[in-house]
């Protein structure tokens, strides 16, 4: 039995927000604990006591590409970010497209993995985008979602067929949104910069018109689908007709959408890399008006581990992605509540539990009483600086390496165990701030 002291406990599925104390028994959030029973104590005073943050967009690489990730160090990375929960994209060696490789990634996530490992399954067949994969057998195997992310089913038609399919099972569809005709072999974002650096030109279209397609396959099929990592102003705006429209439609945002622009690879450093790429300042001014008016109702890494090896090549050659599970939180909380004040606290918690949780169906992301105890202690002002030397991950492929933040996650609680806290970081800098836990 364990019992939270003292912290302001932030509930937005029960519009909780005060100053009081959480019990855990038996792994589960209680209304109180047993009289006369021993039990554990944390003095939480000066922390905000969260439901288990979700990050429903993470690449653990398992199967076969173990060097980057595993379920194991992905997990241990996610505990080190405040995520009790994760959601992992099926673009692996084999992709999750069979009920087999659904029933593989679960079994070895219980035996290894610290944190909740739900998998989606691919939408088509070696994630090609030909032919639907067996989504009503991966649906019983235990998928959540059904995405083919790291591509983009081209073919309206068999996407058509794939939100009928889903909607059987009321699962939601996450999309990579990229037309790739329109987006060609571009590596940057299409514009002044790309012009600067010689470097093949991405146009904010190439995401547009996938979204377009979206909406209206949304309202056609009435399935919701989930638009992943947005990144340009057009998106913005086409999402908010829609929603205003009640077209079943929403989308996440990555902290590296907000947290940078194009102007970023000047240098050409890899670690700027990624899928879609960043885009310039009005774009990253209308996401943060996005998630500031609701729009955007998501918050989420998309985590892609890379070995180092495979980021020192030129520009064009090298791989799309960045690790973002352990920089996360410190990210939106230091952009997103204390530099712009788009969102309050509460706010931010939310769009990384409640609102991900409702999406895929899954029984956390709550402290009712009753649901698994899995709890995110936080100090919103907790001043600290990026170390990826320090990360838990088996991969470092991140630009944010230096980086002061504000704010971060101190103790990471799954199923009532800790799993994760910064006092036990050795190598961390400020882990001596964090000593009275």
């Amino acid at each position: 039995m364990l019992l939270l002291r003292n912290g302001r406990i932030i509930d937005p599925a029960n519009k909780r927000d005060e100053i009081a104390d959480l019990a855990i028994t038996d792994g589960r959030i209680s209304s109180s604990l047993p009289p006369g029973e021993p039990f554990d104590e944390i003095d939480c005073s000066g922390l905000v006591i969260a439901p288990g943050l979700i990050d429903l967009h993470v690449h653990f690489r398992e199967p076969g590409q173990s060097a980057k990730e595993t379920i194991a160090t992905g997990a241990r990375a996610a505990a080190a970010g405040g995520f009790t929960s994760v959601v992992c994209m099926p673009n692996t060696s084999p992709p999750v497209d069979n009920p087999s490789v659904v029933t593989w990634i679960r079994e070895k996530a219980e035996r290894e993995a610290c944190v909740n490992v739900f998998t989606t399954g691919a939408i088509t067949k070696e994630i090609a985008g030909e032919e639907l994969a067996p989504i009503g057998s991966m649906f019983r195997a235990g998928i959540v979602a059904l995405t083919d992310d790291g591509h983009c089913v081209q073919n309206h038609e068999l996407m058509r067929r794939a939100l009928e399919y889903a909607r059987m099972f009321q699962l939601p569809i996450l999309d990579h949104c990229q037309d790739y005709g329109l987006v060609g072999k571009g590596v940057m974002h299409e514009g002044y910069w790309s012009t600067i650096l010689g470097l093949p030109g991405w146009p904010s279209a190439g995401e547009e018109m996938i979204v377009m397609r979206n909406i209206l396959l949304a309202g056609l099929c009435e399935t919701p689908i989930h638009c992943q990592h947005l990144s340009s102003a057009g998106s913005v705006r086409l999402l908010r007709d829609a929603r205003a429209r009640g077209v079943q439609i929403s989308a996440e945002v990555c902290p590296h959408h907000i947290a940078l622009t194009d102007e970023s690879l000047q240098g050409y450093d890899t670690n700027f890399k990624m899928n879609p790429p960043l885009r310039a300042q009005s774009d990253v001014d209308a996401l943060i008006q996005g998630i500031a008016d609701g729009v955007i109702t998501i918050l989420a890494s998309d985590h892609a581990p890379h070995c180092a090896y495979e980021k020192e090549v030129e520009f064009d050659m090298a791989p799309f992605g960045i690790v973002g599970l352990e920089t996360e939180l410190g990210l939106f909380l230091d952009l997103l509540v204390h530099k712009h004040k788009a969102i309050d606290l509460p706010r931010l918690i939310a769009m990384l539990t409640i609102e991900p949780a409702r999406l895929l169906r899954l029984d956390r992301g709550t402290l009712s009483p009753g649901v698994p105890a899995d709890v995110t202690l936080i100090d919103p002002d907790l001043e600290w600086t990026v170390d990826a030397s320090t990360f838990q991950s088996r991969s470092t492929n991140t630009p944010f390496n230096g980086r002061p933040l504000k704010g971060r996650a101190v103790r990471t609680i799954v199923a009532g165990k800790s799993v994760w806290s910064l006092q036990d970081s050795p190598n961390s800098s400020v882990a001596a701030a964090a000593s009275a836990l």
